[in-house]
C-alpha cells in the first residue's frame, strides 16, 4: 500500500528531527571545545536543567549554564576535546524526545600538565518549542575521569 501525503510528511519530520536533534549534541562539543559561548547557549531552553554531577554540579536555566560554563568548566580545562557517539533517538511525541550518546573527552585541566580522559553518557531530553529543537535537560553519567600519566598534549610542530 502506497504511503499517503500525510505519511511521508510524517517520516520527513522524524528525520529532519533526528537531525535537529543530533546537532545539538554536536554544537555542545563545538561550543565547549572552541569556547564559543553563544553557539554552546543555543542549544538549551531558557528553563533547560543541567545535571552534571559530581565534582561539577547540576545548574538550570541560561543563568546555570553561564556559571557552569565560565565560572566552574572553563577556568578548570586549559583545553579539551569532545568526541561523541551511539547516538539514540526515542520519540515520546511530535514535539518531545529522549535522546542518549557517549562522550570521550580529552583535555588538559589548569595546573596539571599531564592529559586528563573523562568518558560519560548524556541522557537528554530534547523538545520542539516554535519549530526549534532544544535541550529541556540534560543529565550526565560519568564512567571514568582520570590522568594519563606521562601524557601531555601537545601541538604538531610546524616547519
Amino acid at each position: 500500500m502506497p504511503d499517503t501525503n500525510q505519511d511521508l510528511a510524517h517520516r520527513l519530520d522524524r528525520l529532519e528531527s533526528r537531525t535537529a536533534i543530533e546537532a545539538l549534541a554536536f554544537n555542545y562539543c563545538h561550543g565547549f571545545d572552541k569556547r564559543e559561548f553563544d553557539r554552546f547557549l543555543s542549544i538549551w531552553w531558557d528553563d533547560c536543567v543541567w545535571d552534571i554531577g559530581p565534582p561539577f554540579g547540576r545548574f538550570e536555566g541560561h543563568a546555570g549554564i553561564h556559571e557552569a560554563v565560565k565560572d566552574v568548566l572553563w577556568p578548570a580545562w586549559l583545553q579539551s576535546q569532545h568526541i561523541t557517539s551511539n547516538h539514540v533517538i526515542e520519540f515520546e511525541s511530535d514535539d518531545r524526545a529522549h535522546a542518549i550518546c557517549d562522550v570521550d573527552c580529552m583535555g588538559l585541566l589548569v595546573g596539571n600538565p599531564e592529559a586528563t580522559f573523562v568518558g560519560a553518557t548524556y541522557q537528554d531530553v530534547a523538545e520542539r518549542r516554535s519549530g526549534v529543537w532544544k535541550i529541556a535537560q540534560r543529565k550526565v553519567t560519568m564512567h571514568y575521569f582520570n590522568n594519563f600519566a606521562n601524557t601531555t598534549l601537545t601541538k604538531p610542530e610546524t616547519e
